[in-house]
């Protein structure tokens, strides 16, 4: 779920608040990178909750209509419970794995907040999709697996109050929405019909070495910071480090840091991935500025001997 992009951009997160606040304490940020990494896995559960309250309303909703006296539009519809019996979320809503994880971590956020449920509902209920759905005597697994990869896609992923709510919530889940928003995506469409419960409930990290990655990144640059910076001096004579842009100097010198102290990532990959996160979190030419400099130290360290590269690497 959480790839070694987005490690080394909590990294970058973790060196950059260190940066800019009073507490230079590196055992502080070391605990900042390890609950931003575990809250991730809070935002991706929330994210299910959040469709398994829906579907709880929308059943709710499909009792009180068979006690309206008067008609409204969803009588034109040859079941009215079509979408509150939808199997991907009945999948989501009956899951046992799922509910005590949720119970665990005490998280009842939509439950205590139905209005944001009410919204999104609202919004499902008038969309296209929905009503073609709806309108749709028989349904297949495959096509409810379908409506709700559309759904997500056009109404809660770019839900601006939902957005709010959450960067409301933690600061640095305005990066993870994306990511998590992608990967739940994706596990609705490699769902089936028979899916194990432990499915909805992947691992945050793919191995313990990725968390062993992440901390060692963050103490060995911050360690290391001064030396990290001459590497850099040494190749922007021409520049005063002060007009070196903070997120820049952070990412050349966790990317030095990579070069020379992690053996089985190919120097290529860590190029290739500090000038992605670059593009993304910093100016327009930094990229460029970056790779020049990152250019000339691979090639100085190679000459050196400085440079020893073993195994295939992970990103």
């Amino acid at each position: 779920m959480l790839t070694r992009r987005h490690i080394r951009v909590k990294v970058m997160q973790c060196i950059y608040a260190l940066i800019h606040s009073k507490d230079d304490s590196l055992d502080k940020q070391q605990e900042f990178l390890n609950e931003s990494i575990d809250k991730m896995y809070t935002l991706y559960l929330l994210v299910l909750s959040l469709l398994i309250e829906i579907q709880v309303y929308a059943s709710s909703q499909v009792a009180l209509s068979t006690k309206k006296y008067l008609a409204d539009s969803s009588d034109e519809y040859p079941s009215k419970d079509k979408f509150a019996s939808n199997r991907l979320l009945l999948q989501l809503s009956s899951n046992t794995l799922l509910k005590e994880e949720l119970s665990k971590r005490k998280l009842k956020n939509w439950y205590l907040n139905e209005e944001y449920v009410k919204l999104i509902y609202k919004e499902i209920v008038a969309n296209e999709s929905y009503k073609s759905y709806m309108m749709s005597p028989s349904a297949s697994y495959d096509e409810d697996k379908k409506l709700i990869q559309t759904l997500f896609k056009d109404v809660i992923a770019p839900n601006e109050k939902i957005y709010d709510y959450f960067e409301d919530d933690q600061l640095t889940w305005v990066d993870d929405i994306p990511i998590v928003n992608t990967f739940v995506l994706k596990q609705f469409r490699k769902a089936t019909k028979n899916q194990e419960p432990s499915f909805f409930l992947p691992r945050l990290l793919k191995d313990d070495e990725d968390r062993v990655y992440a901390q060692q990144l963050l103490v060995k640059t911050l360690l290391n910071n001064e030396k990290w910076e001459k590497e850099i001096e040494g190749k922007t004579p021409n520049w005063d480090k002060d007009r070196i842009a903070d997120i820049d100097s952070i990412l050349l010198k966790m990317a030095i840091c990579e070069l020379l102290n992690f053996s089985s990532i190919p120097e290529k990959v860590t190029i290739n991935e500090f000038l992605e996160i670059a593009k993304e979190y910093s100016t327009p030419k930094s990229s460029i500025f970056i790779n020049g400099i990152l250019d000339k130290l691979v090639k100085e360290y190679k000459s050196e001997g400085k440079l020893k590269k073993t195994g295939r690497g992970l990103l």
